[in-house]
């Protein structure tokens, strides 16, 4: 169960409880601003099974032809699927000896360099492509895909290689939909009523983290037990009610960022995915927080001297685990040249934890609130358990702060650009305008 303990970042949360019973309202009956984007609410109990065991399906079947997985997406179509697997399976999962495939994520960028490095890396070996886009026109995981479906064809011939692509897209419209329909690829729904940053839980996030081996069962039982807590119009009950509430009365005593840090390196790209859902969810009409991480310890040797002395604009919210299943107790060392005997025989849980504690302490007396989110053991359950506090926590933050969280109008503006600059067919006004300025 998520337990947030906000003693140590704000003293009374209770004049909030109204607000936050409207935004519960609007998320709960689909009311609020941006009500056709809310299937995620109730989603870990009305989600598509007859899919889902077709996810499951799918994932055995590439764990069984293939040696790699190429997951080709951009935002929300791959950065949870990412910080699941790197957080259950290991930042080194493609390193590990394990019976599951490696799994490459292209598409999310537009570097030369990593995708041949990619292409390299698959070498002679049998691979797999789940392209994930709603539309089938985003630029970078359009142009990644050209990539890969033309080597898979080289490899296998067309019909071969139609067996190995997966395509999860819109379920009626749109490019990939239709080319995918057209060639013969198993498709499966992106739903029309889950934005990109909240679908980590529909077959977008699903299909590779199953390919990985992790327990996607286990993942949506998670999801759907917070579900429940969440449900509770309380905010001595609600552990998503005290968060938003938390945030959003730093945000109105004047702090402007949030860092969101774990003593887990595992735990990297589950933040990056949380950047995501809260800077794409409340970043509008110059408003909100800005979404911030760390990696604790290291991040103490690197940004620690700023958090403990810089601009008091900044609050952080520490996730912290339970115990991990693996005892690693300090040898003992006669010489002790480090002087660091009086640690022999401890256990670097124990250790972590007390540095968690006395960074805590530091920081708060330096003037940075902190929130601790207490999760349980690193697993799937608690992993999706935390996936939907956040995304319950976020839909009533956007909320609370007056904008609709479920919308990205700020995202449109680099891509015309971007567009104009590359010549596509109905920007060549605007191309020759933003080359003047650029002194072209």
């Amino acid at each position: 169960m998520i337990r947030v303990d906000y003693s140590k970042a704000y003293d009374n949360a209770a004049p909030l409880a109204g607000e936050l019973s409207q935004a519960h309202t609007w998320l709960q009956e689909a009311s609020g601003r941006g009500s056709d984007y809310v299937g995620w609410v109730n989603l870990p109990r009305d989600y598509d099974k007859e899919e889902f065991a077709r996810i499951q399906a799918a994932a055995k079947k590439i764990q069984g032809d293939s040696k790699a997985l190429v997951v080709i997406g951009i935002g929300g179509s791959y950065l949870g699927a990412r910080g699941v697997i790197e957080f259950l399976c290991s930042p080194n999962y493609n390193l590990k000896k394990k019976s599951t495939p490696n799994i490459y994520f292209a598409g999310n960028g537009l570097s030369s360099d990593t995708l041949h490095e990619i292409v390299e890396l698959l070498g002679d070996e049998d691979f797999s492509v789940n392209v994930i886009s709603k539309s089938g026109t985003t630029t970078e995981p359009a142009v990644a895909f050209r990539f890969f479906k033309e080597l898979l064809e080289k490899k296998y011939g067309k019909a071969e290689a139609a067996k190995r692509i997966y395509a999860t897209t819109d379920k009626e419209r749109g490019a990939l939909k239709h080319l995918a329909d057209s060639e013969g690829y198993e498709t499966f729904v992106v739903p029309d009523d889950v934005g990109g940053r909240y679908s980590v839980l529909t077959a977008v996030g699903l299909l590779p983290i199953a390919v990985a081996g992790v327990d996607i069962t286990s993942l949506m039982a998670g999801a759907g037990e917070m579900m429940e807590t969440c449900r509770a119009a309380d905010l001595e009950k609600n552990p998503a009610w005290q968060y938003a509430a938390v945030r959003s009365g730093l945000y109105r005593q004047g702090k402007k960022i949030e860092i969101l840090g774990a003593y887990e390196p595992a735990f990297r790209f589950m933040c990056e995915w949380w950047k995501q859902l809260f800077g794409e969810s409340e970043g509008k009409e110059h408003k909100a927080l800005f979404p911030a991480s760390v990696e604790f310890t290291a991040d103490l040797h690197s940004m620690g001297q700023y958090i403990q002395q810089g601009e008091r604009h900044l609050f952080e919210t520490m996730v912290r685990f339970e115990k991990s299943e693996h005892e690693m107790k300090v040898p003992f060392d006669a010489a002790d040249g480090d002087g660091l005997n009086f640690l022999a025989g401890k256990d670097m849980d124990y250790i972590a934890t007390q540095a968690m504690d006395g960074t805590l302490l530091a920081h708060v007396e330096g003037g940075v609130p902190n929130v601790v989110v207490y999760a349980g053991r690193k697993n799937a359950f608690t992993l999706g358990e935390l996936i939907y506090f956040f995304e319950y926590a976020c839909g009533l933050s956007g909320y609370l702060l007056g904008v609709n969280p479920f919308d990205q109008p700020g995202v449109e503006a680099y891509k015309k650009n971007m567009f104009a600059l590359l010549g596509k067919p109905g920007y060549e006004e605007m191309g020759a305008e933003l080359r003047a300025k650029l002194g072209r």
